[in-house]
């Protein structure tokens, strides 16, 4: 692994070089002998005039294979910087969905330019896609798939993907179509190979087809392909019309997103994967729900405030109020990473739900209980007070059970409303249990507040 990131590396030193030589030929012939990742990486590294030269070098189809390993977010600066003629080449070279995606990325007025002086056929293939709703199974399938009629042979089939599958995302699934271009079947690449040349492609297809809607929930479908372990999922219209295809690469992409997605809701932030480098535009993304928090905030310090009394008589109890609501923030985050966990991936039906509820209640009372009786234990040698250990062990107790309660059941609410779980993100957590565990310390300790004098 070391040797290989050291040749990579070296290569990497000879490209520039080269590039600075304006050796265009020997630039050609190590460039092309690197993994387009590879590639994208020097590519990427780049300054401007150094990318405008590259341009010059590489045909439109070498240049779709590199944007295909470039992070959508840095696209726009690729594409717009490139001579527009050569930028739509290049789209027409891509992979559909991936042209797509990269086009949803500019504004308007670059997408119609582009389209203005694109190829007409590639064009429309592109516009076909374009107009789907944002993060739905239609919105990141590709038309580019091999089908079929069912009453076709085996021969004529082979025949036809080879002719196809140039073209073609993948070519492991054959999608098997009736005379009304309806989707009935679907065959297996090695099902195909191994079949006799004039066996009936009907007699040999898996009727079993599992398809989603063209309008589904891109996490659903990514859902769908982990669960289903298939490399392509087909989707289809209202009428089971075949529409296009999700590979399983398009999914990892949508994994990511949804995972990043779900990670900034978590952390209070809008957009967790943005590289805007601008100060004052990330302020303003972080801003709202700082504030949120910031008047939570100031409920808690209003409840300490209404037990000014208790504090004026035993001030003591106030050095323990950052362990407790420490506490009780850590393990209600703790309980909704596992919650909001089981909700994306789908393991939480009403009897698992109640489940859930009912160890994460039993988790707390075990957890509370043992950090209880270490608190007694430490407050009783280091200040001599075993009522005062008592008291905080019981608070922790019963805070830690009732974090861990709400860290799990806010987002089953928040799902049963069809509000995203992730929402309710760590910060909103940890602020809701502050609130909690200094009613129930105060509370107690004002009850109990004869045996502390």
């Amino acid at each position: 692994m070391v040797e290989l990131k050291e040749e990579v590396e070296l290569k990497l030193d000879e490209l520039s070089s080269l590039l600075g030589k304006e050796d265009t030929e020997g630039f050609r012939a190590l460039f092309l002998d690197m993994h387009p990742y590879d590639q994208a990486v020097f590519f990427k590294e780049q300054e401007t005039k150094d990318r405008l030269t590259i341009y010059t070098y590489l045909s439109p189809k070498e240049m779709s294979d590199i944007m295909e390993y470039i992070d959508l977010e840095e696209t726009e600066q690729f594409i717009t910087e490139m001579d527009p003629h050569f930028a739509t080449m290049v789209f027409a070279e891509m992979a559909v969905d991936d042209a797509v995606d990269i086009l949803k990325e500019l504004t308007k007025d670059e997408v119609a330019s582009f389209f203005a002086i694109m190829d007409k056929k590639a064009a429309d293939e592109i516009k076909a896609l374009l107009h789907y709703e944002e993060k739905t199974a239609g919105s990141i399938m590709t038309t580019e798939f091999v089908s079929i009629l069912k009453t076709q042979t085996v021969k004529e089939t082979l025949k036809e993907m080879k002719i196809k599958a140039p073209e073609a995302e993948t070519i492991y699934y054959t999608y098997v179509l009736d005379e009304n271009k309806r989707l009935v079947g679907v065959l297996s690449l090695r099902n195909l190979i191994i079949a006799e040349e004039d066996e009936i492609i009907e007699n040999i297809m898996s009727e079993n087809v599992v398809s989603v809607s063209v309008g589904r929930d891109q996490e659903e479908v990514a859902q769908m392909i982990r669960d289903y372990d298939f490399l392509a999922l087909p989707v289809v219209d209202f009428q089971n019309h075949l529409l296009g295809i999700i590979t399983v690469d398009d999914i990892l992409d949508v994994m990511e997103e949804e995972a990043s997605d779900d990670y900034s809701k978590f952390a209070a932030l809008v957009d967790i994967d943005s590289r805007d480098s601008n100060p004052i535009q990330s302020a303003k993304k972080r801003l709202p729900w700082l504030i949120i928090l910031l008047f939570l905030g100031m409920i808690t310090a209003s409840l300490i405030g209404s037990f000014e009394q208790t504090l004026e008589k035993v001030p003591i109890v106030a050095i323990f109020i950052p362990l407790i609501a420490g506490m009780a923030g850590n393990a209600g985050t703790q309980s909704l990473a596992v919650a909001v966990r089981g909700i994306a991936v789908g393991n939480y039906g009403a009897e698992k739900r109640i489940r859930l509820i009912l160890r994460e209640i039993t988790t707390g009372l075990f957890v509370g209980g043992a950090c209880g009786i270490v608190v007694v234990l430490l407050i009783y040698f280091w200040k001599g007070n075993f009522f005062l250990g008592v008291l905080v062990g019981i608070a922790i107790l019963a805070t830690l059970t009732v974090a861990t309660l709400s860290g799990a059941l806010i987002p089953l609410i928040m799902e049963r409303l069809n509000i995203d779980p992730a929402v309710a993100s760590g910060p909103f957590i940890t602020t809701l249990n502050d609130i909690t565990s200094v009613l129930i310390y105060f509370g107690m300790a004002t009850v109990f507040m004869s045996l502390l004098l």
